[in-house]
């Protein structure tokens, strides 16, 4: 009886504020892409598409939003199981497969349209660098998330190690990030790195980059009413703060650019100090507009947003691996286009509704359409294979 008890999983309550925040966090970081193509198409040489640059930023915490939900979500459904062989199964197999396909897929396609690569190297040397780099179609994210499977275990072991300096590993993961962002900033982006392997000098996919997102959804999930009752007390400071920022990305980007000389690229970076103060206040903001959601769909929403908020948080992963076909139909639609750098802007709402459109019907297509589930990391098959198959299977 005491065996049975022990081994009986947790209860836990569904938190239909992470379907939000899962849901809101993938449109944001969609966004920013279709932001990005609407600005390869623009001439570059009017006030519009220097207003588009100036606020771009203004946007760029969703990056890191999906990021903690990662962290959160993985925490609520495993932190207090032991299978990690299991673990890992499970979860390479929902990505890597997606990663791999997507990535072949989006080479033979870019191929034939855009002519970016030879036919010759195709399949080997541009295949081969693109999935070790993740520097292709929005692929960083697969790439970062598979590397948090690997240390996952190990960022449970911590909490259960110490479980009573949660505030402290926060804290301290808090100041590590804050830290190497500076460094990175500073110093490191000012040193020539080409000697170096690619994942020490390629900031977007390396897991330390982002630690502190990850360590932050752990804490979340297991502080889960300690941060409610924190932020509910603090959230008009908290937003209010969080809109200042938001605001001062604008005037912050044109100091990294006229003040310290960088680049645009370097100046619109998510790895500066002021990004992540900036992108922590926004999560607990977005935490907050979650959580009146799911109060507002306690007391009755209409069927149609509950259903799509539901239904989008399921396939928001497949969403984002499918987005590039979406932003390429619209980078051609725009390719064909003489228009003044105005027209591209008004364009934007329009061609952003498109491709989450796109990405949410295909996503679903694959969902609900056997075999096309493996797509999205929710296959419809299932194969068992007898010298990997374990009774917890």
């Amino acid at each position: 009886m005491n065996n049975q008890i022990r081994r009986s999983k947790p209860i836990k309550a569904y938190l239909y504020e992470v379907d939000f925040m899962r849901l809101f966090f993938i449109l944001g970081v969609i966004f920013n892409h279709t932001v990005n193509t609407v600005l390869a198409a623009m001439n570059g040489q009017d006030t519009a598409s220097e207003t588009l640059k100036s606020i771009r930023l203004m946007f760029h915490y969703s990056r890191n939003g999906f990021l903690f939900m990662s962290g959160l979500v993985l925490t609520l459904n495993y932190f207090h199981r032991r299978d990690w062989g299991r673990f890992y199964r499970k979860r390479f197999s929902g990505s890597l497969w997606p990663y791999l396909l997507w990535n072949l897929f989006f080479l033979v396609l870019f191929t034939e349209i855009d002519d970016g690569f030879t036919t010759m190297n195709l399949f080997s040397t541009q295949y081969l660098a693109i999935i070790i780099h993740g520097n292709r179609f929005y692929m960083y994210y697969m790439l970062l998330v598979m590397q948090l499977y690997l240390i996952f275990p190990g960022i449970v072991w911590l909490f259960k190690r110490w479980p009573e300096q949660h505030r402290r590993i926060l804290g301290i993961s808090l100041f590590i990030q804050l830290t190497l962002d500076a460094l990175i900033k500073y110093w490191l982006q000012n040193l020539d790195l080409s000697a170096y392997p690619y994942w020490f000098k390629a900031f977007s996919i390396n897991i330390f980059s982002y630690q502190f997102y990850f360590i932050s959804g752990a804490f979340v999930c297991l502080h889960y009413q300690a941060v409610t009752d924190f932020i509910h007390r603090h959230i008009k400071w908290i937003a209010s703060l969080a809109c200042c920022l938001s605001v001062g990305t604008i005037f912050y980007m044109h100091w990294n650019m006229t003040v310290l000389g960088l680049s645009y690229d370097r100046a619109t970076s998510p790895h500066q100090p002021y990004m992540q103060v900036f992108d922590i206040l926004m999560i607990m903001t977005i935490f907050w507009i979650g959580q009146r959601y799911a109060t507002w769909r306690q007391a009755g929403m209409p069927t149609a947003i509950e259903w799509l908020v539901k239904n989008g948080a399921k396939i928001s992963f497949g969403m984002y691996l499918n987005q590039s076909l979406g932003l390429l139909v619209l980078k051609l639609i725009l390719k064909n286009q003489s228009w003044q750098d105005w027209q591209y802007l008004l364009m934007l709402p329009l061609g952003y509704i498109g491709v989450i459109g796109g990405s949410f019907a295909i996503a679903w297509f694959c969902y609900k359409v056997p075999p096309f589930g493996v797509l999205i990391g929710r296959p419809q098959w299932h194969f068992r294979w007898a010298p990997l198959a374990t009774k917890s299977d």
